[in-house]
């Protein structure tokens, strides 16, 4: 069936904020249904909340609507525009919601608008729990014994029906929110309240829990002819009991013999063909029982899910840009594959290597949160790694957490004895598989740990794999290993940092060096979809150590862009909207523009987007290689956050070009203590401060600076670690955590401003023209960390001459340092001085939100400055902004019960919403400003 031409124009709603449980797998999903229907001629209307995403920027629709997901901003646009469909597939759980409430209240029937990609049937079929167990039971399919309850009293009848342990699962909410595990009737009164009040409809399902069972999943798409093709069966390493987005998760599935392979396909698809008006991505989960094979669903989603984005890079298959034209009309075998160019989308992806995904977490950010894992996820972001087995991926997938992992062996070294090891290994906690390598290297047995953690013993003998070649490793010194053994690790994912310290070397270049000299160098594959069944040309690259190297550097001059690896709080979608626009300006200056990143949610890491692709860890070691094989004019720093500022130093060391800004002059923005001894030469005031490296040097510096005072290392992100302390005692005990966390670290001890009022100016400067991208004021003092505060553009409460020093401040920090490119500075506003606290050598938080505001393609004019291809005198730049515009941070503290809640130097939000107002009397502004007044009189 070709496509529909009565659908004219779609109404795509997006996810809003990045919050815990639903991140920028769904910028990634919406931007390419946009990509996908606007390649049809059809006319694409979008709306989303969230500022950070490239999924809002005007190029990806032709009309963006950055306005609340409510119905009432639902009933606007289908005012303002004529709309055939509405696509809420692509926003995740946000937009399902949003769907079936506008439904409920006749909207779509009002404005003769019909739902494309599934419908309100089958979304209740999925998304309520009794709707979803009566389903099951009809078409045969097996699930866990559970009731459902509307009430306390009907919770615990049904518990006692049922027996434990239980697992208490609230209906209508994503990432597992208000969801638990009952294992006595002493924790049920309270899972049973959690649960009913996280629930939009008060409802929760009372299940028989399954613990210790495996977990898969199967992302699928089907036509509305009814053809099904699975594109991605993935395992869960973690046992049945672990969110899956907390689980470490593997594909293809490893441990799946091909009986249970068949039932659980064959079950997945008569559960989506039974789901009734459904043409698009689906996502299946089961559970399987390792003694007997036997399954139960646990839940499917109609929509594309966190999982389809990393199904999507495991197997470089578009999921979401296929079923957006599969939710138009087209059948599958009508659609081609764009990786091989000549076989159907209804072709089922074959994989030739080993994916591993690996949650990251931010615990550190919620001090007394519950760091056990279970069905409520925590996650707030994820790293993707690719290897030709399973230990080498794991060990890149730890090398691109960025939580100074350098791989899964000398991590940490624990001091814990086999006792507290094997207590800690009952607990699911983020850092688990790493204990696990520790009990392994303790002598502890397999079998008892298979025990304790329920993991299948498989992933165990992998990891004993990693245990036994370090061993082996420590037995020997750089001059006397054998070669052979040295390329065995290095096929086991051990890096160079890893092999200096157990061959007892000074550096990881002296492994380098010796390893390039035996030839044991980085040979890269293709991810093609079909193990070379057919030809393949993507661009699309992993790196392994194999004989034959398939990514053949062309003669043209390249560029490459150091993504920002994993999302976490501090650094998050905004830094790939940067990459994403960094890439197509490289293109259009005429350079080969190429990619380096390991994050699975992102757009960056799409095939099509940059001309080349390394799914990479954004790691030295995999990054040095890339450039000695690429030869590339130079490396782009500033527009991947912190992740990739922090390489700046090993491509200077070595001699590789970085476009734009120079490394020492971003050295002394990042080094606090050198970027206060610039200012006070620039006679630019700030607040008092000193250094410090040990508790008796800090507690001397305070006393000169005077109380209270700010505690904060050099080179961090978020305000990691940073503290307002009021007396020594408190200072004594700050200076001690940091260091030990951050041993060796520089510690700055700035005078704290309190009371006053913070802003910043995000600006571009050329070498010669300064142009400030927007100034914004904080409604929150200062004391709250920029990312916690919201912000309003233009400054709503600054006089002239403050706004003016702020600029005239700006630029002459731009031009002490030499910037080219993007710059932001941050100020504290007290009685009428303007002090500076720091300045950003970088894209920053705050570069997409200004971008969106103005509606001034800002990324694309800095990518052309930093390099050097174009002035600013070059571009035309007309700003449009009718009143304010503010970004407003977005929290997950539900995912943290009793946390400490308040906000301070750390960041805490995990992402946020843009809202414009026409003036200041707008009451929603009138609130916060009202609520920043209590918080200066305190």
């Amino acid at each position: 069936m070709p496509k529909d031409n009565s659908i004219r124009s779609v109404l795509i709603i997006g996810s809003g904020p990045i919050i815990i449980g639903q991140a920028c797998e769904f910028d990634y999903s919406g931007s390419q249904a946009a990509r996908s229907l606007r390649e049809e001629g059809i006319r694409v209307i979008l709306i989303n909340s969230n500022p950070a995403t490239i999924m809002t920027d005007p190029m990806m629709a032709d009309r963006v609507y950055l306005l609340p997901l409510t119905v009432e901003s639902l009933e606007q646009i289908l005012q303002e525009n004529e709309i055939d469909a509405v696509l809420p597939t692509m926003g995740g759980q946000t937009a399902l919601n949003l769907a079936k409430e506008a439904d409920e209240l006749g909207l779509w029937e009002k404005y003769g608008v019909r739902l494309i990609g599934v419908d309100i049937k089958a979304i209740n079929k999925a998304e309520d729990r009794e709707e979803f167990r009566r389903f099951m039971h009809e078409i045969g399919v097996p699930v866990a014994p559970s009731r459902i309850a509307n009430s306390f009293l009907e919770g615990k009848e049904f518990a006692q029906e049922i027996g434990f342990p239980l697992v208490i699962r609230p209906s209508y909410t994503l990432g597992g929110t208000g969801g638990s595990f009952v294992h006595s009737k002493e924790e049920l009164d309270e899972a049973l309240q959690r649960g009913l009040e996280a629930s939009p409809i008060h409802e929760v399902l009372v299940e028989k829990a399954v613990l210790g069972w495996k977990e898969f999943e199967l992302e699928l798409l089907r036509d509305a002819a009814d053809n099904v093709v699975i594109i991605c069966t993935v395992e869960n390493m973690d046992p049945m009991g672990i969110h899956t987005g907390d689980s470490i998760t593997v594909a293809p599935a490893m441990t799946l013999s091909d009986t249970a392979y068949q039932l659980m396909r064959n079950t997945a698809i008569k559960m989506m063909r039974s789901m009734g008006n459904f043409a698009g991505g689906c996502n299946v989960q089961f559970a399987l029982n390792p003694q007997t094979e036997e399954i139960i669903a646990i839940e499917i989603n109609p929509r594309v899910s966190r999982s389809s984005a990393l199904a999507s890079k495991a197997t470089g298959y578009p999921i979401a840009k296929i079923a957006a034209k599969l939710a138009i009309g087209y059948r599958l075998d009508e659609l081609k594959n764009q990786i091989t160019g000549n076989t159907s989308a209804y072709f089922e992806p074959a994989l030739d290597y080993v994916i591993v995904k690996m949650p990251r977490w931010n615990f550190d950010k919620f001090k007394g949160a519950d760091d056990t894992l279970g069905l409520q996820m925590k996650s707030v972001g994820e790293v993707m790694a690719i290897g030709r087995t399973f230990p080498e991926a794991l060990q890149k997938a730890c090398q691109g957490l960025e939580n100074e992992a350098i791989g899964l062996g000398t991590y940490n070294n624990s001091s814990l004895k086999i006792e507290q090891l094997l207590e800690k290994l009952k607990r699911p906690t983020w850092d688990r598989v790493f204990r696990i390598k520790d009990a392994l290297m303790l002598g502890v047995s397999i079998k008892t740990i298979h025990q304790l953690t329920h993991i299948d013993p498989w992933f165990l003998h992998q990891i004993q794999l990693i245990v036994d070649m370090e061993k082996k490793l420590s037995t020997y010194h750089l001059r006397d290993i054998p070669d052979e053994l040295l390329r065995e690790a290095k096929q086991l994912g051990f890096s160079d940092r890893q092999l200096a310290i157990l061959l007892r070397c000074d550096s990881e270049d002296e492994i380098y060096e010796k390893r390039k000299q035996l030839g044991i160098v980085r040979t890269y594959k293709m991810v093609d979809t079909c193990s070379a069944e057919f030809e393949a040309r993507t661009p699309y690259y992993y790196s392994t150590f194999d004989q034959v190297n398939e990514s053949i550097p062309s003669k043209r001059k390249k560029v490459v862009v150091l993504g920002s690896g994993p999302n976490r709080i501090g650094q998050g979608i905004e830094f790939d909207y940067c990459c994403t626009h960094g890439l197509m300006a490289i293109q259009e200056c005429g350079y080969e523009a190429i990619m380096i990143n390991c994050n699975p949610e992102t757009v960056s890491t799409d095939f099509d987007m940059a001309d080349k692709l390394y799914f990479e860890p954004v790691f030295w070691e995999h990054l040095r290689e890339i450039i000695d094989l690429e030869q590339p004019e130079g490396v782009i720093v500033q527009l991947g956050g912190q992740t990739a500022l922090k390489l700046a130093k090993n491509l200077h060391e070595n001699g590789i070009h970085i476009f734009g800004t120079a490394f020492d002059d971003m050295d002394i923005a990042e080094d606090r203590g050198r970027f206060s001894d610039m200012l006070k030469e620039l006679g630019i005031p700030y607040p008092k401060y000193g250094t410090a490296y040990t508790a008796e040097e800090a507690m001397a510096v305070a006393k000169k600076v005077g109380y209270p005072v700010l505690v904060r290392p050099s080179y961090v992100l978020g305000g990691q670690r940073m503290r307002i302390v009021i007396n020594e005692e408190e200072l004594e005990k700050a200076v001690v955590s940091l260091l030990k966390h951050l041993p060796g670290n520089k510690i700055l001890i700035d005078h704290f401003l309190d009371r006053c009022q913070e802003a910043e100016i995000d600006a571009i400067f050329d070498g010669e023209e300064f142009h400030v991208m927007g100034v914004m004021e904080h409604i929150e003092p200062a004391g709250i960390h920029s990312g916690d505060s919201n912000a309003v553009l233009p400054p709503f409460n600054l006089s002239p001459m403050e706004v003016t020093t702020m600029e005239y401040y700006a630029e002459k920090i731009a031009r002490a340092l030499h910037i080219q490119g993007l710059i932001n500075v941050q100020f504290a506003i007290k009685d009428g001085v303007v002090y500076v606290i720091e300045a950003n050598p970088r894209a920053s938080r705050t570069t997409p939100f200004i971008a969106k505001a103005y509606q001034v393609p800002y990324l694309n004019i800095a990518t052309k400055i930093i390099l050097g291809t174009h002035k600013l005198k070059d571009f035309k730049i007309e700003k449009k902004l009718n009143g304010y515009a503010i970004k407003e941070p977005v929290f997950s503290f539900n995912k943290f019960p009793g946390v400490n809640r308040e906000l301070g130097p750390e960041m805490k939000s995990t992402g946020e919403a843009i809202r414009f107002i026409k003036d200041l009397r707008d009451p929603y502004f009138r609130k916060l400003y009202k609520e920043r007044s209590m918080l200066l009189s305190k």
